[in-house]
């Protein structure tokens, strides 16, 4: 159909115009009057807005560019619009005279350029929470496999990728089960007739987008939705009060073909909010209530659950299955949202008689212009990996290693290095230094002689040889009981760090304990004297002195030698002989206390040595490793958004 010279003006016009449409092919039209008809709209509008023009979105053929792009500079002439029909990649049928003035109504327009786009902003408390989780991933990526962190990492990645698309539109996925009548709701909402309806199932074999403002291109893309499958309503005053809203009608979650289902799982994984779509007969399913709704309980504020084909239904029997659909719903642990209280969104309707459909128009109207749904479903999410993430967190049980443990553990280590037997061993030696200063010289000389005749047992300061063994599992248990400990409370990833680090600080423990009892445990040279010891010294020298020279005497006096005079000898020799003795035992007596307190002095330095290896080497590491988990259980209350108790 060629121009004539008289139209080349608007024949002009209505090519630089459908230059500018979003979509570049447009559906072939067999009737000649409603071509004409569809013209003579363009150049009507041509003329008055000639920077925008508009067409049926159903023309959308092309997958490979998204509805964001440039537009074409080429499109076909009006003598290209002549063809037997026309398909929009998923439904084939023929246009009759008032399907084509239907879709000429369902026109899209675009400014030209590429309107500006405002990100979305998350709310202080939302970023905090998003901040610290991401705090929480690196903490823990050196204690928990990759799989526990998944979820946690894909809920990063989709608040930091839904954070730079639009803010000003909210995507809203139909979902629902065969039959349930959702692209018919989809049509309604539309105001035309844009995903297919009809008894052949599956039906709606892939997503469809129908977007009520313009922007939302790049939020489309992430859907994976070509730009074949993308839609926009008919223009008419209730679609102003939807501005905003991007609707997504999804293939049926419940549909024999596998590829269908799981495009339902990655688009809901995706979208702001949804409304399930539920009929009387199916709005029990057990695979709708178990897979999706209680998994998703806590989605409930961005969750419309619509009761569709109520006009089935007689008399009060409507109330009746959706009141018994809200009891459902509550035993999901779904929470309503009635009275003005946060929650999922009820409603009966019937999409094929339009019945309560204005009602959820208008509650999906109020929804979109909060402007919230997206930080919402973000903060949903963040609570479902947090909570998924709580059995390696949090236990609910004190943690920690208590000081009734930490001396426990230094105690059974003294044992071990036989820090008592040293200090006994240390106050023996004190007595028996004391005994060799102020005991009778025959009596020195009697132990001498006993020392001297003996061989060494190795007894006193040190363990003996064949006990080295049995000190080694003192001290291995000593370990394994305060690890056990350590780890009371303790999530299982977290108690096996704690343990692994009490056994890397357990190997070289024995011998490092072995080499301080060596050093810390022998007194080096004498034990200090007291004042008092010269003078038992002298004492006892005086009384050696009586009883050599009462000796001597007498026996001058028996070969003669000198007078005799038996009392006076005898007198002196038995000061001497009863005189030493007592002297020996007073400083027996006193010597008691300080030899008592130089070996506990030798223990108390003994434990406090073992005790500061043991520290060093196992209470260390391990409250290193309790240390990290209080910072990351803080982190994970900051996600929860609440402060966890650490006890």
């Amino acid at each position: 159909m060629n121009a004539g010279p008289e139209n080349a003006g608007p024949e002009e016009d209505e090519n630089r115009t459908r230059a500018r449409v979003k979509d570049d092919d447009s559906p072939a039209r067999d009737d000649d009057s409603v071509l004409e008809k569809f013209r003579r709209k363009v150049r009507s509008r041509a003329r008055t807005e000639p920077a925008a023009d508009t067409r049926p979105p159903a023309s959308v053929d092309r997958d490979d560019e998204p509805a964001g792009d440039e537009p074409a500079s080429g499109e076909p002439a009006g003598d290209e619009l002549a063809s037997d029909d026309w398909d929009d990649g998923l439904i084939a049928r023929r246009v009759s005279e008032e399907e084509a003035a239907e879709q000429a109504a369902v026109m899209e327009t675009r400014l030209s350029g590429t309107p500006a786009v405002t990100p979305l902003t998350y709310d202080g408390p939302l970023r905090s929470r998003l901040d610290a989780l991401r705090e929480l991933v690196g903490l823990s990526r050196t204690r928990l496999d990759s799989r526990t962190l998944a979820e946690a990492g894909r809920v990063l990645d989709e608040a930091a990728a839904r954070r730079k698309l639009s803010g000003q539109h909210t995507v809203v996925a139909i979902a629902g089960a065969t039959g349930s009548g959702k692209s018919m709701l989809f049509n309604a909402l539309a105001g035309v007739t844009i995903s297919e309806t009809g008894v052949r199932r599956p039906t709606t074999a892939a997503p469809i987008a129908c977007s009520w403002s313009d922007g939302a291109a790049t939020l489309i893309d992430r859907l994976g939705i070509p730009g074949r499958l993308r839609r926009r309503p008919i223009q008419s005053p209730d679609a102003s009060q939807l501005r905003g809203l991007v609707l997504v009608d999804l293939p049926d979650h419940d549909s024999a073909a596998v590829q269908h289902r799981e495009q339902v799982d990655r688009v809901l994984a995706l979208v702001d909010a949804v409304i399930w779509v539920v009929d009387p007969e199916k709005y029990a399913d057990a695979v709708l209530h178990e897979r999706y709704l209680r998994p998703m309980a806590g989605h409930a504020e961005v969750m419309f659950v619509v009761l569709n084909q109520v006009d089935r239904l007689p008399g009060e029997a409507a109330h009746q299955v959706l009141n018994d659909l809200r009891r459902l719903l509550d035993e999901d642990g779904i929470p309503l949202g009635d009275y003005g209280e946060r929650g999922a969104t009820v409603l009966a309707l019937s999409a094929l008689t339009g019945d309560g459909v204005g009602e959820l128009r208008e509650a999906l109207g109020q929804f979109v212009a909060e402007r919230g749904a997206a930080g919402r479903r973000i903060s949903a999410d963040l609570d479902a990996a947090a909570w998924r993430l709580r059995s390696v967190y949090s236990t609910g049980l004190r943690t920690g290693l208590s000081e009734e443990a930490r001396d426990e553990f230094a105690d059974r280590l003294a044992d071990a290095v036989g820090a008592t037997a040293a200090g006994e061993a240390a106050e023996r030696a004190w007595l028996r230094n004391a005994n060799r200063a102020c005991g009778t010289p025959w009596l020195r000389l009697w132990r001498w002689f006993q020392d001297y005749s003996e061989l060494p047992t190795g007894r006193g300061l040190r363990a003996p040889v064949d006990e080295e063994a049995t000190a080694r599992q003192r001290v291995e248990q000593a370990v394994r009981t305060v690890s056990e400990r350590a780890v009371s409370g303790l999530p299982a990833p977290w108690a096996q760090a704690v343990r692994e680090a009490a056994v890397r600080g357990a190997q070289g423990l024995p011998e490092a304990l072995d080499e301080l009892a060596a050093r810390a445990g022998t007194p080096q040279g004498r034990p200090p004297r007291p004042g008092w010891w010269p003078v038992a010294v002298l004492a006892q020298a005086s009384m050696t002195i009586l009883q050599v020279v009462g000796g001597l005497w007498l026996v001058a006096q028996i070969i003669g030698v000198m007078a005799p005079n038996i009392g006076a000898p005898v007198l002196l020799m038995s000061m001497g002989i009863v005189g030493g003795p007592g002297v020996e035992l007073s400083s027996r007596l006193a010597a008691r206390g300080p030899a008592r307190r130089y070996g506990l002095e030798a223990e108390r330095k003994l434990r406090e040595a073992a005790a500061g290896c043991g520290r060093a080497q196992v209470l260390d590491p391990v409250a290193a490793e309790l240390l990290r988990y209080r910072e990351v259980r803080e982190q994970y209350g900051q996600v929860l958004g609440t402060t966890v108790a650490l006890r």
